[in-house]
């Protein structure tokens, strides 16, 4: 009896996949997520104009959403309860996330925005992380992130786009924390799919009417492209990216977008940084190394 049931365990060990060591593929699923979403956003500026910036969102979402479906195949009459509760609430943070995030781009810098964005990362770093690294890793780079909001002689914004960043912000810490859950309750990309599709009905009021007004078969083909950058790619690799790391760890990391925002917005846009915001970006990037290899 003992050996059969030291063979099952055995057995059962093996069976269950094992979580990578090494957060290292992690840190480049989020690196790759993070130029996927400044480029992105920095390319959006046309479409936007076009068919207006919660059109442009909704359609995003709704063909990212229809991507992923057909590729992941969900088993939609197998989900509990909790499954569906779960993907839906991701959906919804999902929403105000982008919604917020493009809205806000529309009134202030691109750099800007993005640094306003990480407050929602740094709060769940400053949340899940232990010890002094807790309370150091967030204050560094939440220093790194008010260098890169000044141009060195004002702050650059208003009030409706900083408001609509803070939305992102608490968007964006949301769907860190329930990114995670998903990624426990579903196979593969199927929760992912699920999200996006909840995400698209939540975008669905203020992005149908806006969208469908203007739109040309042209127009639908550039945002169905615009949607692989962002959100589809993005959220694929932080998904899987959530999976390999620990939910501090990954908060702190994002620390990395303004800087990547900054670097983008000065390549597409034109967007130059001054001394300070470059002290801002070493900043962010030197809290996002140390965050990334601390054990917690």
């Amino acid at each position: 009896m003992t050996d059969t049931a030291t063979t099952s365990l055995a057995n059962d060990s093996a069976s269950k996949p094992k979580p990578l060591r090494s957060g290292f593929p992690g840190i480049v699923l989020c690196a790759l997520s993070m130029v996927s979403v400044q480029w992105g956003a920095a390319l959006s500026g046309p479409v936007m104009l076009e068919l207006g910036t919660f059109g442009t969102t909704w359609l995003r979402l709704s063909f990212a959403a229809l991507f992923l479906m057909l590729l992941a195949r969900p088993r939609l009459r197998r989900y509990s309860l909790q499954r569906w509760l779960s993907a839906a609430a991701l959906g919804c943070a999902m929403a105000i996330m982008t919604l917020c995030f493009f809205a806000s781009i529309q009134y202030i810098p691109l750099s800007l925005a993005v640094a306003i964005d990480f407050l929602g990362p740094l709060s769940v770093a400053a949340l899940y992380g232990r010890g002094v690294w807790r309370i150091m890793c967030p204050s560094l780079a939440a220093v790194g992130v008010f260098c890169l909001s000044w141009n060195g002689e004002a702050w650059v914004g208003n009030a409706p786009g900083v408001l609509l960043a803070g939305g992102a912000a608490i968007g964006w810490g949301s769907y860190i924390i329930l990114m995670k859950r998903v990624g426990q309750h579903f196979a593969g990309l199927e929760g992912l799919a699920l999200s996006l599709m909840f995400a698209a009905l939540a975008a669905f009021p203020l992005g149908a009417v806006e969208a469908l007004k203007n739109l040309s078969p042209d127009g639908g083909i550039r945002v169905a492209l615009l949607a692989i950058m962002v959100p589809l790619l993005p959220y694929a690799l932080e998904y899987f990216a959530l999976q390999r790391m620990k939910t501090f760890s990954f908060g702190v990391l994002m620390s990395l977008e303004p800087a990547i925002g900054a670097a983008i917005g000065l390549l597409v846009l034109g967007q130059a940084l001054v001394p300070l915001q470059l002290l801002g970006v070493v900043l962010v990037v030197g809290a996002s190394i140390l965050g990334s290899m601390r054990k917690t």
